[in-house]
């Protein structure tokens, strides 16, 4: 009988768990800009304390580092980064037409790994601009 109780218990104990933490919603199929902001995040989680994700973005004749990538919305991305004269530079871009170059360095001995900042606006954040321009 204790056995059965038990195993009501472990049952019980795993819905309310399920229930508690939700997994994490995947990002909607139709916002490419999420999908590669959480691409880009795992590959960054991945790695080791002397690795660091090196992206790198070719506009013309301009290729820059990116060090942070801000989504405003769904269709633009603003990427932050430093240029080969060492210049921080921003490149505004339709997220459909991003193509990014990304892979993984060793950092110089001595040094910190750097680590991209990755900026989405909030859904609840921009309900509230629209709002406030009504």
């Amino acid at each position: 009988m204790a056995f059965v109780d038990l195993t009501k218990q472990l049952a019980q104990q795993a819905i309310q768990s399920a229930i508690q933490d939700p997994p994490p919603a995947a990002p909607a199929a139709d916002n490419p800009g999420a999908v590669i902001l959480n691409q880009i995040g795992a590959m960054q989680k991945a790695l080791k304390d002397d690795e660091e994700l090196v992206i790198y973005l070719q506009s013309g004749a301009e290729k820059i580092r990116v060090m942070e990538i801000f989504l405003p919305s769904a269709q633009v991305a603003v990427l932050t980064g430093i240029d080969a004269n060492r210049v921080i530079t921003r490149v505004v871009s339709a997220v459909p037409a991003l193509q990014l170059l990304v892979r993984t360095g060793k950092t110089q001995p001595g040094s910190k790994a750097v680590r991209i900042n990755l900026v989405m606006r909030s859904e609840e954040h921009t309900s509230e601009l629209q709002s406030l321009r009504h």
